[in-house]
């Protein structure tokens, strides 16, 4: 593996050092000897967290990274036996807020790719011991049915009636329901076009192609990772499929406090409708594995509510065994995302659709919308300028993007990027008696309510989630190399538990000086805290009712309990954890609300329709038009809110 020339000869035998520390080599006799013998030297894996450090860390912070490796030296740490290296290690998580980022950048990375990145043969060879089968068939040959508008020279000029920025469960929704009605419609999608033949079962192949940032992004103050789809189709392509309509006590809230006209009555209920049977959701392909088996007994024994989920499935092409692999792109093709459906009907009805093309600001003439300026990238790195010409532009790449967009183009008045919601999730895991299957059918078959609505509509609800070995090793806490690939052998009777909160704390969305989005989200919600806290303790009941033998925290200070202990004294110390940056692995898969719509232009950016209070034509068509977090999985609100918005803009007859 080629290696960019980002370290010194003795930063770089630090960081290997530092790496075997994370995953040494150890002596165990047993089943499982290869594996415990297996250092991440022997994958390659130093020279693997090198080139990503060169390809996706800015300089200011590469060069933090390498004074903590050159601290790390001066102790001798390439000298020192293990239980040293652990010593040093450990101490400089604890020697402040930058050393504890900059350690845990190390680990996470380290981690992730041993028991994530595959040899030349498409496999790892830790995922045996694990109980991961890695992909269990090849892609399918599967032509692609879209066929792309793309840049012949260094500028393409197209025109349109309306210029749809982002292709997801929002913009799809909006250019596939314009697009029918004679409109004639220009996508623009900054990632790139997969599908079946494409979508290999690998994870970090996903990471790389199908998630904003590669999958390796997160809030300013890393307290949260973020997760976000970047290709066409965004995040409908590699969600997990779980169709939720919009809670009763949220669309009354949302036509109550914020305006939105008959968002709590059967009009939208309409738009509801039309999605979920133009998505075919059903409950025929929701079969259970191991740890919503586990869940369920929990939810029972403790009669707590628990249902089972619908999804967005072809129940002619599901299959229960490639199902698990969702996060990676669908190649059963049962998955019906806007690629399948609505992006599919806004190409046969004329649409154009740009893939790798970055929005760099919306065009405003006269006060009011007049197209978008954007870059497109071919798989080279070639670059050509693309305008689009249109009265009517919707932003909708996501609400991590869309008030990048704005801001940029300096439109959407003073409420641009405020009132972000991250739906801030976390994680339990059960060790059990039996093989759990975790990686067998969708990620998500299964959920309790229980604690949907704890105060004034706000709570937590409980789900579970994928087998993803390189993310799943990065998360399970390191309390020293052989307690960790002790946690990761247990991998085949593991079941994990996880919730989200419905978050009433805000954070932001900002630029830097070269337009890129930044996050900023701090949980100081008291009520956000209390919620999350609760959740943590909840499923270490949970997996305590459901007879695990273990439950393994995500916490790097309270690790886990053990069958005989009690269980209430491991959830009072689990709830009563820091949640500081670093400290705890939280996860923001649902991002909501940075380009809110409302009646008040102080406080939102859009009317309750979806049109920019300060510039006629530009409208909001993704999840940040959300007024408040949904405390639900968002797909299906998206789409039923960007249907809402787009018969508007059909109405405004611009």
């Amino acid at each position: 593996m080629a290696v960019n020339v980002v370290l010194s000869e003795i930063q770089r035998d630090t960081l290997r050092a530092l790496c075997d520390t994370f995953v040494p080599s150890l002596s165990v006799p047993g089943d499982l000897s290869d594996f415990y013998a297996r250092s991440a030297s022997d994958l390659g894996v130093p020279q693997a967290v090198e080139t990503a450090l060169g390809a996706s860390v800015p300089e200011d912070q590469l060069a933090g990274l390498r004074g903590l490796l050159d601290a790390i030296a001066a102790q001798g740490f390439a000298d020192a036996p293990p239980p040293g290296r652990e010593a040093i290690v450990r101490g400089f998580m604890e020697a402040g807020p930058e050393a504890l980022a900059g350690m845990s950048a190390f680990k996470g990375l380290a981690l992730m790719l041993f028991y994530g990145m595959p040899d030349q043969a498409g496999r790892n060879p830790n995922w045996d011991a694990i109980g991961y089968p890695g992909p269990v068939s090849a892609p399918p040959e599967a032509p692609k049915p879209i066929a792309l508008v793309a840049p012949t020279t260094n500028e393409m000029v197209l025109d349109a009636d309306v210029c749809v920025v982002g292709s997801g469960a929002g913009g799809g929704v909006i250019a596939g329901t314009l697009a029918g009605e004679g409109k004639h419609v220009v996508v623009l999608e900054m990632g790139g076009y997969y599908n079946e033949s494409d979508f290999n079962q690998l994870e970090l192949w996903a990471y790389e192609n199908l998630f904003l940032g590669g999958g390796l992004m997160a809030t300013e103050d890393g307290s949260l990772a973020l997760m976000a789809g970047s290709n066409l189709g965004g995040g409908t392509t590699v969600n997990w499929t779980n169709c939720i309509r919009t809670r009763d006590n949220v669309r009354e809230q949302w036509e109550r406090e914020f305006g939105l006209e008959g968002v709590a009555g059967p009009d939208y209920d309409a738009h509801l409708d039309a999605v979920w049977e133009r998505l075919g959701v059903n409950d025929d392909c929701s079969d259970y594995n191991g740890p919503h088996q586990r869940l369920q007994e929990a939810c029972e024994a403790l009669g707590y509510d628990f249902v089972r989920i619908t999804r967005n499935a072809d129940r002619n092409a599901y299959d229960p065994d490639n199902a698990g692999f969702l996060s990676f792109g669908d190649q059963s093709g049962s998955k019906q995302g806007t690629l399948k459906t609505y992006l599919q009907d806004a190409f046969e009805h004329g649409a154009q659709v740009v893939a790798r093309c970055r929005a760099d600001r919306i065009v405003v003439e006269g006060g009011r919308a007049a197209g978008v300026e954007a870059t497109y990238t071919d798989p080279s790195g070639t670059t050509a300028r693309v305008l689009v010409r249109a009265p009517q532009v919707v932003a909708a790449g996501g609400a991590l993007e869309t008030p990048a967009l704005l801001l940029r183009s300096s439109i959407g008045g003073p409420a641009v990027g405020d009132y972000l919601r991250l739906h801030p999730a976390g994680g339990v895991v059960g060790v059990y008696d039996e093989p759990q299957k975790g990686w067998w059918g969708a990620p998500q078959t299964g959920l309790s309510r229980e604690f949907a609505d704890l105060e004034d509509g706000y709570g937590f609800l409980v789900e579970s989630s994928a087998a993803l070995p390189g993310l799943g090793a990065a998360t399970v806490p390191w309390h020293g190399g052989r307690i960790h690939k002790d946690w990761m052998a247990a991998g085949p009777t593991s079941a994990p538990f996880v919730f989200l909160i419905r978050d009433r704390g805000t954070g932001r969305v900002g630029i830097d000086d070269n337009g890129n989005a930044v996050w900023h989200y701090a949980m100081t919600d008291r009520l956000d805290d209390r919620h999350y806290r609760r959740a943590q303790a909840e499923l270490v009941r949970l997996h305590a009712a459901a007879g695990a033998k273990q439950i393994i925290s995500y916490h790097r200070t309270v690790s886990h309990w053990t069958e005989g202990e009690d269980p209430e004294t491991f959830a009072a110390a689990l709830h009563d954890a820091p949640l500081d940056p670093y400290d705890c692995a939280k996860f923001a898969l649902h991002q909501m609300g940075s380009a809110r719509m409302g009646n008040d232009p102080k406080t939102s950016v859009a009317d309750p329709w979806g049109e920019l209070h300060d510039t006629p034509g530009v409208w909001i068509g993704d999840a940040s038009a959300f007024p408040t977090a949904s405390g639900t999985n968002p797909m299906i609100t998206v789409m039923a809110l960007a249907r809402r918005t787009a018969a508007a803009m059909n109405a405004a007859g611009r």
